[in-house]
């Protein structure tokens, strides 16, 4: 059964968290239950497919990986064993990802799971700080844990594990009636978003849109297809998001917010500071910061605006690669990246001439409808579908993409 995916879900989450929450009253955090939580609610989603053997092999694969590497960096910190460790940690999803193209007769990987994107990229971000000696130590118990936290295994948020370690290790918080209400409020949200309004987009725009441009196909049924399956894939997502975080806090623990009122960012960067946050702020923290301090410290360029914009090419254009090998996945990618570096230009344009746009309500609704408008062009390349004349297979290929 799919994480999150029907309300019968709901019903057997919310009878196996009554204990849970039982204890939490009591001001006990009963690991023991939850670890035994996890484990049945892994087999549910799991269980039965060879996905269950893929899951447990890749957290062994991972938790050796891991343990080796820290044991080494407490005695050096070589460069090129750092390169190994982390492409070896990626080297499963690499096979994921690429097993469409090598073998479309049998596009599934049986090295693939739901959620691989999102443990790997925790497993690749401890390497990384257990490399800048943020993280000293990598307990089994903890790792193995934060690796298979079931509210967010499937479709995040992304944690880090010293954020999660920190809350673990921690008594239960005293305000946990605060967390357990937020926690039901995102429950909540998070049905009215994704099996109501995006369910409504699905049925009524999207599947209408897809009769239209089979029938009368034209650059209007493109721009409004465009336009509602932005909106879908926002309200589907942000669903999934909300659902795993409301479960985490009445669980004990504040998982990191995914989206915040994206569609009212005033510009680009805004966006990728409210859209998918983990995932932005993981790409930024690891990808792009590093590309520039290694550009820096090996000297091959000075010009800031020039590493800036080899640190957007290379983050967005991962971004890009790790939705799909699809070309349309990969434009979307660069797309963004192109608009990074576009408003970086913008700025440094307004500067140079010392222009000064007013700071009122109609500039600041400007620079929304700007954004929001660029923003669903890409939507519109993710999907696959900017050319009107294959739009009749529009119905077909508005759907999330298999994280």
């Amino acid at each position: 059964m799919a994480p999150y995916s029907d309300p019968f879900y709901f019903v057997l989450l919310g009878i196996a968290l009554i204990p849970l929450v039982i204890a939490h009253s009591f001001g006990k955090k009963w690991m023991g239950y939850q670890v035994v939580l996890t484990i049945a609610f892994l087999w549910l989603t799991f269980g039965g497919t060879v996905s269950i053997y893929a899951l447990l092999a890749f957290g062994v694969f991972e938790t050796l990986l891991i343990k080796a590497y820290e044991h080494y960096r407490k005695k050096s910190n070589a460069t090129w064993v750092f390169v190994i460790a982390v492409l070896l940690s990626i080297f499963p999803l690499v096979i994921v990802k690429g097993t469409p193209l090598l073998n479309p007769a049998h596009p599934e990987s049986i090295l693939g799971f739901l959620g691989i994107s999102y443990v790997t990229f925790k497993t690749v971000g401890v390497i990384i700080e257990t490399r800048d000696g943020l993280i000293k130590d990598v307990p089994i118990r903890e790792f193995v844990y934060f690796l298979y936290f079931y509210p967010t295994i499937s479709s995040g948020p992304i944690d880090r594990f010293r954020r999660f370690r920190k809350e673990l290790e921690a008594p239960l918080r005293a305000d946990y009636d605060v967390l357990f209400g937020k926690g039901l409020f995102y429950i909540f949200l998070g049905f009215l978003y994704n099996f109501i309004i995006a369910h409504e987009i699905d049925n009524l725009a999207l599947h209408r849109l897809a009769i239209m441009a089979t029938l009368h196909p034209s650059w209007l049924t493109m721009i409004g297809s465009m336009y509602a399956y932005g909106l879908y894939l926002f309200f589907n997502f942000a669903g999934y998001s909300l659902f795993a975080i409301g479960v985490s806090y009445i669980m004990g623990y504040e998982m990191p917010m995914n989206f915040n009122k994206p569609f009212l960012a005033k510009n680009i960067k805004d966006f990728w500071n409210r859209w998918h946050m983990t995932l932005s702020f993981w790409f930024r923290d690891f990808v792009a910061m590093r590309v520039a301090k290694w550009i820096m410290v090996k000297g091959w360029s000075r010009n800031m605006v020039l590493i800036a914009n080899v640190g957007y090419l290379t983050s967005m254009g991962l971004m890009g690669f790790w939705h799909g090998l699809t070309w349309y996945y990969i434009v979307y990618g660069f797309y963004h990246a192109g608009l990074l570096i576009a408003y970086d230009a913008w700025l440094r344009f307004k500067k140079k001439r010392k222009w000064k746009i007013p700071d009122n309500r109609w500039a600041r609704a400007l620079s929304i409808v700007i954004t929001f408008n660029l923003v669903f062009i890409g939507f519109l390349i993710f999907s696959g579908i900017p050319n009107y004349a294959i739009m009749h297979a529009l119905h077909m290929r508005m759907q999330l993409p298999n994280f």
